[in-house]
């Protein structure tokens, strides 16, 4: 009988590695960033806590390295064929606000991610908050900026109120109940509603700033 080929230690390792990162997403998902101990995430992975200290130092590195391996905040890219200069930014601004709003409605680690850095000072989480200014600060120099001209900074603050009220109307839905205002987030009808709403407000903004 033939004897089974020895996995190489450090495909073990990637493996195990890897198991404990997903059992962080996945205690994030289930019980909040309070969940995140050593024994629940070992558990969770079916694995030795032994293996956390090993690999990643403690449960902050950890938790660190996971922080580091999500990309929450570059989901929307510019289509290759479109120059999003062409209107100021209009139609990428609308269809980046669209997709996070429906990025943050479907993602409950992003969502128990947004909860912990309003709970926490933890220097990953900073980190992960100054990828995210990174990546719109791109937007901001690269398009809108040279569209408003002195009224860029107006333009930020308005988007700066559309973003945190996506942020807030997702958690709102997932934490304490689905309707806002008479409008049920749970449902299509009041989903397309709150699209709409958005959509209006970025036309309107640029007709008028």
């Amino acid at each position: 009988m033939a004897k089974e080929k020895a996995v190489p230690k450090e495909r073990n390792k990637d493996k195990s590695m890897q198991k404990l990162l997903d059992a962080v997403g996945s205690v994030l998902r289930t019980e909040g960033y309070p969940g995140l101990k050593v024994n629940n995430i070992a558990a969770t992975a079916n694995l030795d806590k032994k293996l956390i200290y090993r690999y990643f130092g403690n449960t902050e590195g950890l938790l660190n390295a996971y922080i580091r391996s999500q990309d929450f905040w570059s989901n929307v890219k510019s289509d290759e064929e479109d120059d999003p200069r062409l209107d100021g930014g209009k139609k990428f601004t609308e269809k980046m606000l669209l997709k996070q709003l429906e990025y943050v409605s479907k993602n409950t680690e992003l969502q128990k991610i947004i909860l912990w850095r309003l709970s926490e000072e933890k220097e990953a989480l900073k980190k992960l908050t100054d990828a995210q200014e990174a990546n719109g600060e791109m937007l901001f120099k690269g398009i809108t900026d040279p569209h408003f001209k002195e009224k860029a900074t107006d333009f930020r603050a308005i988007t700066a109120i559309l973003i945190s009220g996506i942020y807030y109307l997702n958690l709102y839905a997932e934490v304490n109940g689905s309707v806002f205002c008479g409008i049920d987030l749970k449902t299509a009808e009041g989903n397309a509603k709150i699209q709409q709403a958005l959509s209006f407000l970025i036309g309107e903004t640029y007709k008028n700033l």
